[in-house]
């Protein structure tokens, strides 16, 4: 929920794409199980993905998809009363079978061969916050921005997602105003000088996931890293 309208309303990618994104983890873990060769077949998967729906939607980002800056009250209001929900509804009718069919397609090609760990700075993040298996591959595939596209930190989604989790296990009910996920939000910024995107942050776009696995290896993105782990026990 809270990843919808592009992570907490803010614009970014498509809450379509989170979700796909996460589908594909699962996938991959249920055809890999854990461990490297699964966050690789997520990352892979959730790559295809991207390409696609934005080959079909011109876009991936909910701002330009919507038209709409939700943190406007003017235009959340035009949006309600000019049948946004409906148009949304319609966007997920549209590109659910395809999202199967990609997944699936990726994830069903030959032996998929994965680099040296660490693979992916989402799985970090959702290890280090105590994932279990299914949900550290599960988040794989939210690396670099999403399949590597280099939007929106799929480190911080992963951490948002989590957290959320977390929440609804302590009998909490999620709004979009929640106290906890602005906390990360703010701590998430502030370790980055205010940028949001995967691209801005690290200063380019990831080749491959070889190329993600290398810069992790090096050390990179490991002290934001650690600041979204510890947002788990933050209050």
């Amino acid at each position: 929920m809270l990843l919808a309208g592009g992570i907490v309303q803010h614009g970014y990618q498509c809450g379509l794409v989170w979700g796909a994104a996460l589908a594909a983890g699962a996938q991959a873990y249920q055809l890999y199980g854990s461990g490297p060769q699964a966050e690789t077949g997520a990352i892979v998967a959730t790559q295809r993905f991207v390409d696609s729906f934005r080959a079909r939607n011109g876009d991936v980002d909910c701002l330009v998809l919507s038209g709409t800056d939700w943190k406007k009250p003017t235009q959340f209001v035009w949006n309600l009363v000019t049948g946004g929900p409906i148009r949304c509804l319609n966007l997920t009718a549209r590109n659910a079978p395809p999202a199967f069919d990609v997944i699936d397609a990726a994830l069903s090609e030959e032996q998929i061969e994965a680099p040296a760990p660490p693979v992916s700075c989402a799985a970090i993040v959702a290890e280090k916050m105590g994932a279990s298996d299914l949900q550290t591959v599960m988040a794989a595939g939210l690396a670099g921005g999403i399949g590597l596209c280099g939007g929106a930190c799929g480190a911080l989604g992963a951490a948002i997602w989590l957290k959320t989790m977390n929440t609804l296990e302590e009998g909490i009910k999620i709004k979009y105003k929640d106290p906890k996920t602005k906390a990360v939000i703010d701590r998430f910024l502030e370790s980055t000088d205010q940028k949001f995107e995967c691209s801005e942050i690290v200063g380019r776009k990831f080749e491959n996931v070889d190329d993600h696995a290398g810069y992790l290896r090096d050390g990179g993105c490991s002290e934001l890293i650690e600041v979204l782990a510890a947002s788990v026990s933050a209050e």
